[in-house]
């Protein structure tokens, strides 16, 4: 039976591996579950490059409820894991409460600042990410009308809206953007059917590229794209694969990044706030086969001159979490 399994089944008396395994790192997915081609199989994918370099073992849990976040970390510090990585901000105020209580064990969480001497809080510039896909997305659009269809409404999520807005605005100062949010709930990260009804609405309002950052729920936001015959754009991992020639591109988060260097660095991970930008190669966009026709020479030169210049400080983006205003509508 396997560590999820045991978890799902028996959450009261879950069973995690002791004995010569307590040195192994673990993972604990947020809400859409492992596998959401997005946020979560992005963690994974770094879990996956350590074990496949180093011949290692983790544990990795995938969250089903709100109410298993602390039981959760506190089986997986009481087994000897160490580091433990968490994706997503839900994690919070959970991991504030849980890591005092486990000075040896070290932990990493991924979207959320949390202000202990064990934690490690990787955060991105997802409004330099969404920034250059905007560019994109204007310059693609025969409309002039493009949209964006974000998750849970969150202030990280109006955070990759207002980014991608202002690059939209960059190329085209009179462009429109459509945007919507899915829920108010952590089940909007997992509703491909309310993808879809979104992604429909904002094409009769004349859309003709969307952007959608809604973990789960973007898989439906993409395939109805793909089914009405206009561009979409992805997020987190690179989704063009899932429609080649219909996905525009996608605005990559490295949060692989982010679990396999902290998984490397093992109960030596340092702790405080660990900024991943377009410098540190934190966010950006794919550019593959699958991409490769819908982005012309003249597409790309100008995106990678924007993050030239917003790398060198010539342009800033602004950070719609540092005061909850985007500049740009």
């Amino acid at each position: 039976m396997t560590l999820m399994k045991q978890f799902l089944g028996a959450a009261a008396t879950l069973a995690l591996c002791t004995g010569a395994a307590f040195a192994d790192p673990a993972l604990i997915y947020d809400l859409g579950g492992k596998f959401d081609k997005s946020f979560n199989e992005a963690a994974y994918g770094g879990a996956k490059k350590w074990v496949d370099e180093t011949g290692g073992s983790y544990k990795e849990l995938e969250m089903q409820s709100e109410a298993q976040r602390e039981q959760a970390l506190r089986r997986l510090a009481e087994s000897g894991a160490n580091p433990i990585v968490m994706t997503g901000f839900a994690f919070g105020d959970v991991l504030n409460t849980v890591a005092p209580d486990y000075p040896d064990t070290k932990f990493a969480i991924i979207d959320m600042v949390v202000d202990q001497p064990n934690v490690r809080s990787v955060v991105f510039t997802e409004e330099q990410g969404s920034f250059l896909v905007g560019m994109m997305a204007a310059q693609a659009s025969k409309t002039g009308t493009v949209g964006f269809i974000g998750g849970m409404d969150i202030p990280l999520i109006r955070k990759f809206a207002c980014g991608y807005a202002q690059g939209v605005k960059a190329v085209n100062p009179d462009a429109k953007v459509i945007q919507n949010m899915t829920g108010t709930t952590p089940s909007a990260w997992n509703d491909p059917v309310k993808g879809s009804e979104l992604t429909k609405a904002q094409i009769s309002q004349g859309a003709d590229v969307i952007y959608a950052a809604a973990g789960g729920t973007g898989i439906g936001v993409l395939q109805t794209a793909a089914d009405e015959g206009i561009l979409s754009i992805g997020v987190d991992s690179n989704q063009n694969y899932l429609h080649p020639g219909q996905v525009l591109t996608s605005m990559l988060k490295r949060v692989d990044n982010a679990v396999y260097e902290a998984f490397k660095a093992g109960d030596a991970l340092e702790p405080g706030i660990h900024v991943m930008d377009l410098k540190a190669d934190g966010v950006g966009y794919a550019l593959d086969d699958n991409n490769a026709a819908l982005i012309t020479d003249e597409m790309k030169a100008t995106v990678d001159a924007a993050a030239a210049k917003i790398i060198a400080g010539e342009i800033t983006v602004h950070d719609y979490m540092s005061d909850n205003t985007c500049p740009v509508e």
